[in-house]
Order: structure tokens, then C-alpha cells, then sequence
């Protein structure tokens, strides 16, 4: 199976703002981070946002951080949210399938097994996860070189 180039920039959005925490993230230095255009990541922040795994602050020293904690933001919760079909096989799409084995068919058994251990590995992992697992992910991303700025305490 291989993710669209939406779920690897979500999560990297999430990584970002995990790396950042207690500041708010600003898409233009995520954007300088991961060298790609400011665009693509807004129309990668609404699902997040919609789904509460981001939140947005407006305003001039507005931004973005995570909706909750790291470490309970599972690698599967932005797939679900990110990726549109999980369809490996044709007969996973409809019922429509032209094969004659459709109703019988040991592949999609196996196919859906497959599928639900890539959820059971996802759901293992979470954001916090991935950050903590490299000691140096803040330089990486260039947080470390950022001017201090506290971000506003959680409306909630």
C-alpha cells in the first residue's frame, strides 16, 4: 500500500508542531522546513483541523499547534483522516466486481487481513513517537533557530 503525498505531509505537519511544543507552528516556517508550498500545506490543515488533530490560532502572532497531546495522535488517526480509499484490490471498492469469485475469493480475505495488521502497526505508533525517536528533530527542521515566542494557553 503506498500513502498519498497528503498523509506524509500531515503527519509531517504534526511532527512539526509536536517538535515546536508550547509555541504555535506558522505555515510559512513549516513550509520553509520540509521545502514545500505554503498552499499544499493549508489544504492539508483543514482535515487535521476538522478532526482536532490541529488547531488554529488567528490573528498576527497566530498559528498552529497540536489539537492534543503527541502521544495521543496515532500514526492511524491521520491515515483515516488523510487517505480516501483503502482499496487494494478492485472487489474492495464495490459490488460491482466483474470477478466471478467475488463472493468466494480467499484473496480478499487475505487482502483485508493484510489491511487490518497495517492498522494494528499504525495504531502502535504515535506523532510523539516519531519525534521522540530523533534526538535532533528540532534542529533538522530549523525550530531550534526560531525566535522565542510562547504560545497563547489552549482556549479549552
Amino acid at each position: 500500500m503506498r500513502l498519498t503525498r497528503q498523509t506524509n505531509y500531515a503527519m509531517r505537519i504534526l511532527m512539526y508542531c509536536a517538535a515546536n511544543d508550547g509555541r504555535l507552528s506558522r505555515i510559512p516556517e513549516i513550509a520553509s522546513a520540509y521545502t514545500v508550498s505554503e498552499l499544499f500545506l493549508f489544504k492539508i490543515l483543514q482535515p487535521l483541523v476538522e478532526h482536532g488533530l490541529v488547531e488554529t490560532v488567528r490573528g498576527r502572532n497566530g498559528g498552529v499547534r497540536l489539537g492534543r497531546p503527541a502521544e495521543t495522535i496515532s500514526l492511524f488517526d491521520v491515515v483515516r483522516v488523510t487517505e480516501e480509499s483503502f482499496a487494494m484490490a478492485e472487489c474492495f471498492e464495490s459490488d460491482t466486481a466483474e470477478c466471478p469469485l467475488v463472493d468466494s475469493c480467499a484473496l480478499n480475505a487475505a487482502l483485508r487481513e493484510a489491511l487490518n495488521a497495517f492498522f494494528a502497526v499504525l495504531e502502535r505508533h504515535s506523532i510523539a513517537d516519531l519525534v521522540a525517536s530523533k534526538k535532533d528533530v528540532r534542529s533538522l527542521l530549523g525550530i531550534d533557530f526560531l525566535p522565542e515566542k510562547r504560545a497563547p494557553a489552549s482556549a479549552a
